[in-house]
């Protein structure tokens, strides 16, 4: 009989089509949940487990040091975990039922400027081989589409169309998006293409992005690269894939496109998640508000 674990390990990823990186944090805090459990209690279970068991495990992640963030996330997993026991008829009711997250102070995500990412292409050298070609392309695809890195890394050689110049993008829950390519990356798209057919040896032929030995690239590898080549020309504190991504939709925003366009772009669900990136944008706006508006203009 497969236990409640594996079960769920393969229904996040078979079924919800989560990310390696995504799916080793969900089932680590199940495990650790599972041992704290079991230090106070042998014969305890991750089926029996009451929501007063919850309430000692994050007393006792706050006593060590863990943020009210990071706390809400093990939290999540949990809830999540006891949704799929329900849902499979292992429990009979969840023990997150009546769980509130804890309160934490909303951080803003600072994207790129305009400025950096013109500067991304033209201060920066990149060799016109292969890794050069393949460096630049990656970096395109994500300030250009505002794709997600497990996206990207799971991108085909048949998800790019150059005769319609769009990219079929497998996102979250396994839906499908079609996106427009611009004329700059499809350039460099078939720029990389030529490079790639070079290769000595392709393992994974399937693959649109590979690295030097022809492999599947992967989540430290992506995050590295973008790391590096943002600390050469940015000093913000957080450089990575999902800041690129959330720099594509402020510079949308800030440049007259809709909140609704935006939303299909970034393959969200509801507009509610699109939202969090105008907050980018309220500086713009309220520079062209301040410029534009009569009354403003009367005191000037």
């Amino acid at each position: 009989m497969v236990d409640s674990k594996t079960a769920y390990k393969d229904y996040l990823q078979k079924e919800k089509n989560y990310s390696l990186l995504t799916l080793r944090a969900y089932l680590d805090d199940i495990t650790s949940f599972e041992a704290f459990i079991k230090e106070a209690d042998e014969g305890a279970t991750l089926e029996e487990a009451s929501y007063s068991q919850v309430r000692s495990w994050i007393v006792h992640l706050v006593d060590n040091g863990i943020s009210n963030s990071s706390v809400n996330r093990k939290m999540s997993s949990l809830k999540s975990f006891y949704k799929f026991l329900l849902k499979t008829r292992q429990i009979e009711a969840s023990p997150m039922q009546k769980h509130k997250s804890l309160k934490t102070a909303k951080k803003v995500q600072v994207p790129f400027s305009e400025q950096e990412l013109q500067d991304i292409t033209t201060e920066i050298h990149y060799p016109d081989d292969f890794e050069g070609i393949r460096n630049r392309l990656i970096i395109e695809l994500f300030y250009t589409t505002g794709i997600r890195r497990a996206e990207l890394i799971g991108l085909k050689l048949s998800s790019y169309d150059p005769g319609n110049g769009t990219l079929k993008v497998l996102g979250k829950r396994n839906k499908e998006r079609i996106l427009p390519v611009l004329g700059c990356t499809a350039g460099l798209i078939q720029k990389y293409l030529s490079e790639r057919a070079g290769l000595p040896h392709i393992a994974h032929p399937e693959m649109l992005i590979l690295n030097t030995a022809g492999k599947k690239i992967n989540e430290t590898f992506v995050y590295r690269l973008i790391n590096s080549y943002f600390s050469v020309i940015s000093g913000k504190v957080k450089k990575s894939p999902h800041v690129l991504r959330h720099t594509f939709a402020t510079h949308l925003l800030n440049n007259g496109a809709d909140l609704n366009s935006v939303k299909e772009l970034l393959g969200h669900a509801s507009l509610s998640s699109t939202q969090i990136y105008t907050h980018s944008s309220l500086a713009e706006l309220k520079k062209v508000y301040e410029q534009a508006h009569p009354r403003n203009l009367d005191d000037s």
